[in-house]
């Protein structure tokens, strides 16, 4: 009778795990896509968040991004700001 119930007890817990199976890979997978998603919206932060640039420079500078990826990131990085910035010294 203990190895009917021993046997029975392993059977059940191998039918959780092999139904949690598909749980586990989706949640690996909505990481993965979230993580993807972070890396690729990542440079449109540091632009954002960046003094170098202003107004519409920021706003050309991400429409950059947004349609020619990370190649502008770096370009950014190598030239912004385009215009020098009018600043008054006293």
């Amino acid at each position: 009778m203990k190895l009917l119930s021993a046997l029975l007890s392993f059977a059940i817990v191998c039918a959780i795990i092999l139904m949690l199976i598909p749980v586990f890979t989706a949640g690996i997978a909505l990481l993965v896509v979230a993580g993807c998603f972070f890396v690729w919206f990542l440079p449109i932060l540091l632009i954002l968040g960046s003094d170098l640039t202003s107004g519409g420079e920021k706003f050309a500078w991400i429409l950059a991004i947004v349609f020619l990826s990370w190649f502008a990131w770096i370009f950014y990085f190598l030239l912004a700001p385009l215009k020098p910035r009018n600043t008054l010294r006293y």
